[in-house]
This record gives C-alpha cells, sequence and structure tokens, in this order.
C-alpha cells in the first residue's frame, strides 16, 4: 500500500474514532513505526492531532483532498464505475457531480454519445477531448478538496436545463436519510441535479453506506439507484432496498 492511500486510510479509520496505533498497524499490515510516521505528517499538516497512543481529527470531521480519495478503493470504484456504463444509454443527458468515484465513471464515457452537465473540473481535460460529447460546465464557486464548484451560480445555471440522469457521489449514504457531504453548498447543488433529473444514480463503495460522519445532507428521490461493490452487507441491502434503492453490486 502507498503512503498516500494508507494515510487516506488512516483519516477515514480515525474519523470513526479508531486511535490505537497498533490495531492500525496490524489492519495496514505495516509496523507501528510507520504508522506513527503516517500521524506525524498528518499532524503537521494540521489534519489531526497527535494524543497519547494515537491521534484524532483536528476538526469535527475531515475532508479528504481528491488525490487522497482517488487513491483509496481504486478498485472498487473502477468496478463500480464499469457496472455503472451499463444504466446509461446513447443521445442522453447526463448530469455528473463532482468526486472521485464520478471521475472514475466519466473517463469511461469517452466513447459515448452523450450530453454532459457538470460541476466536475477533474473531468475537463478528458471529456473536452471526446467527439461524442457535448459538454456543459457549471460555474460557481470552486471548492479544491473535490475540485467541482458549488454555490447560487451552479444551481442558477442547472434550473435551466433538464437531463435523463444525475450520476452522483457522497462521503457516505445512510438509508432513510440520503447522502451526507462536508457542507451545505455541496448538498444544495445536490439537492438541485436530483431535481432536474428523471433519474438518480448514487455511486458509492460498500464503506461508505451507513456512514454518517459529515453534517449536511441531501435527500434522496422515493426511487434511486445505488451502484455499489460486492462487499455491501445483507443487512444494508435490506435497508437501501427500503429505502427505495434499485441495487446495482459490481463484481470485481
Amino acid at each position: 500500500m502507498r503512503g498516500s492511500e494508507r494515510r487516506a486510510r488512516l483519516l477515514e479509520a480515525l474519523g470513526l474514532g479508531e486511535i490505537d496505533v497498533d490495531d492500525l498497524a496490524r489492519r495496514f499490515g505495516v509496523s507501528a513505526s510507520t504508522v506513527r510516521r503516517d500521524l506525524q505528517q498528518l499532524s503537521d499538516t494540521r489534519v489531526v492531532r497527535r494524543t497519547y497512543g494515537g491521534a484524532i481529527l483536528a476538526g469535527a470531521s475531515a475532508e479528504t483532498t481528491l488525490d487522497q480519495r482517488l487513491a483509496v478503493n481504486g478498485p472498487e470504484k473502477q468496478a463500480i464505475a464499469r457496472a455503472a456504463l451499463a444504466l446509461v444509454e446513447d443521445g442522453q443527458t447526463l448530469i455528473l457531480d463532482a468526486g472521485s468515484t464520478v471521475a472514475a465513471f466519466g473517463r469511461l464515457l469517452l466513447d459515448r454519445r452523450l450530453r454532459i452537465i457538470t460541476n466536475n473540473l477533474a473531468l475537463l481535460p478528458f471529456l473536452a477531448r471526446a467527439p461524442g460529447i457535448d459538454l456543459v460546465v457549471l460555474g460557481g464557486s470552486l471548492r479544491a478538496t473535490s475540485m467541482g464548484t458549488v454555490g447560487p451560480l451552479a444551481i442558477e445555471a442547472l434550473q435551466r436545463m433538464t437531463a435523463d440522469r444525475a450520476v452522483m457521489s457522497a462521503d457516505g449514504v445512510v438509508a432513510g436519510r440520503g447522502l451526507c457531504e462536508a457542507s451545505l453548498d455541496q448538498v444544495a447543488l445536490k439537492s438541485a441535479m436530483i431535481a432536474q433529473s428523471q433519474e438518480t444514480i448514487v455511486l458509492a463503495n460498500a464503506g461508505k453506506l451507513g456512514r454518517a460522519e459529515q453534517m449536511a445532507w441531501a435527500p434522496l428521490p422515493r426511487r434511486w439507484t445505488l451502484v455499489t461493490d460486492a462487499a455491501v452487507s445483507q443487512d444494508q441491502r435490506q435497508r437501501l432496498a427500503e429505502a427505495g434503492a434499485c441495487l446495482v453490486v459490481a463484481s470485481a
């Protein structure tokens, strides 16, 4: 496991309250000294605060950067992205949200014929050179952590358009509550994306299901589609189905 991926996983573990260095070392298959060095590096950037025997997040919740999220669960994200391709038909209009899993999905669309509306700036270098893509970019305020635009300008532009499907990810997906994110700007835009689309598709690995670490929420429609990986538990399958989700489980 690369250092960047390990530190991103450390942040996720700390977000769940896990602070024991020895336990984290066993989980990641490294020495305790390696974990301590990772924690010190995160502490140097003020993401975490060191404690006796471990560390805690520096704030109420720590939002990882896009690069850090891209380094985590790469095979699962690619499998989810490939499974989501079957839900898209040429000629459709898609809204693509910001996020690492949506970015993985967007990169698979380069040979398709689609109209894409997006605030995902990380995708622009790829989609802009695709001959069959009619690309519309939402303006607004930049969130550097996710490389996406948010705010009133993005929402106002989006309200002038409609789409067949909105494809989005989230920091957490909770049955009966919806999608959680770090800011109200993010969930306001997600809610607008859902409202302007005939169908909502959420791309989320199994580790995000049931997670409610962030403070802002975007409710989901009565019927929606979740594309996740094979690690999803039977309990989560049942809860999500009861919450109106049509589950698509990606194979490895």
